[in-house]
């Protein structure tokens, strides 16, 4: 059932039948930001992450004419909001978790990135989260300052080393 998000945009709830769907969005969601790279692994991802108690939803246009990449079916999805749950190191308390966010690049800058947060939070707070926490990286710009415009702040640094590889 799809109600609306914005105007012109209707929001649904996806399921787990779904990964092919997410697959690509995940895929094209990375590849935006490193078009060079592989990420053929990221349906090891969704098989171990998608699981039943993760929420899904989709946006899709009204327009009929739509054309996009993601066409499924009778639906044209153009922004993908994927949720989890993590568990607080510091409280040991659950809350939801953001493992993607994505608008397709012609649809960006219409308010769908915000209604989609805006809806998490929304959710999270009926079932009882006193947060909602996301990783994001430090070189995509438009989604720190849509995430600083939505009052999420800098909890933790995820740091890596690249080691080489014993032979």
């Amino acid at each position: 059932m799809s109600q609306e998000l914005i105007p012109g945009y209707l929001i649904r709830r996806g399921s787990n039948l779904d990964r092919a769907l997410l697959i690509k969005f995940m895929k094209r969601t990375y590849q935006d930001m490193f078009p060079q790279q592989d990420f053929s692994h990221l349906g090891l991802t969704v098989e171990q992450y998608l699981l039943p108690e993760a929420l899904l939803w989709w946006v899709d246009v009204t327009e009929t004419a739509e054309k996009s990449p993601f066409k499924f079916g009778n639906t044209t999805p153009v922004s993908c909001l994927w949720m989890g749950n993590a568990i607080d190191q510091l409280t040991g308390l659950r809350h939801a978790h953001i493992f993607l966010l994505y608008v397709v690049p012609h649809h960006r800058r219409k308010g769908i990135g915000t209604a989609l947060m805006k809806y998490a939070e929304r959710w999270a707070r009926k079932r009882g989260d006193s947060q909602i926490g996301l990783q994001v990286f430090t070189s995509n710009e438009p989604a720190l300052k849509l995430y600083n415009h939505l009052g999420y702040q800098t909890q933790s640094l995820w740091m890596i080393k690249s080691l080489q590889i014993e032979k």
